[in-house]
């Protein structure tokens, strides 16, 4: 196992505290919230499966001009970290944003502004301390929300869109280094995010996304390989979003969440 800790940025959500402990195991691990409070359940967890340590710092993904701050931070309290999850984010409400131009930009800010200036950040600072011998990973979590936005949810489809474009030019940025940058594209997530609503087909739990994240790791890191990737979860989830490019439009516009 190479040396690092486990930083997850935004510490109460369901997918980034599977994968966090998964990951954790003989690590120290930093939970980056903007409740610490609320981390006693999360903290319970990887203390159980084998983290050495776990600290709480508080964190408020729409404060942008903090997120330096905040890594650095981290990276005093637990030592540079070797995985990176990057976890927090909202669904927001559809038919609000539609009328509140507020909620639409929080929306925005939340899930892709947010995401970009950490992105960048992490960028900047991990190749200071990884090497190819003991790289580090980050985590960035798109969605098939992404990959053709529908109205039943499109500012937050328009997010995910711009982030996974975002992530895709990240990975060739970093391709080369000591840095391995894995974006998930999971389809609907069961989970505290989309409680009450009805699943899509191949829906799948954050067990099972974390699992799928986990494993590519666990075999880059057996084979001795840094390299960037995307992840569809499931996999087979690929082949229905090549068939969803292929819809009509007057089709499409009537597609549900």
């Amino acid at each position: 196992m190479s040396p690092g800790s486990v930083l997850l940025l935004g510490g109460r959500s369901d997918i980034g505290g599977e994968l966090a402990a998964r990951l954790v195991s003989g690590r120290e691990a930093v939970l980056a919230a903007r409740d610490t409070d609320s981390l006693d359940d999360v903290e319970r967890r990887l203390r159980e499966v084998g983290a050495t340590a776990v600290h709480r710092i508080a964190f408020d993904a729409v404060d942008t001009e903090r997120h330096r701050e905040v890594v650095a931070r981290a990276m005093d309290l637990a030592g540079p970290p070797a995985h990176v999850i990057v976890a927090f984010g909202v669904l927001g409400d559809q038919c609000r944003a539609e009328h509140d131009e507020a909620h639409a930009v929080h929306i925005a800010t939340v899930d892709y502004t947010a995401q970009v200036s950490v992105l960048t950040v992490l960028a900047d600072l991990l190749p200071r301390t990884a090497t190819m011998n003991h790289p580090a990973t980050v985590v960035a979590f798109s969605s098939v929300a992404g990959w053709r936005a529908r109205r039943a949810n499109y500012v937050y489809g328009s997010t995910k869109a711009g982030l996974d474009a975002f992530c895709q030019g990240l990975a060739d940025r970093l391709h080369g280094g000591p840095v391995r940058l894995i974006t998930a594209r999971p389809g609907f997530v069961i989970g505290r995010m989309t409680e009450g609503m009805d699943p899509a087909p191949l829906s799948v739990t954050s067990a099972e996304v974390a699992d799928a994240i986990a494993g590519e790791i666990h075999s880059q890191e057996r084979r001795g390989r840094v390299r960037c990737t995307t992840l569809w979860i499931p996999r087979r989830l690929e082949a229905l979003a090549r068939v969803m490019r292929l819809v009509p439009r007057p089709v499409w516009r009537r597609m549900p969440r």
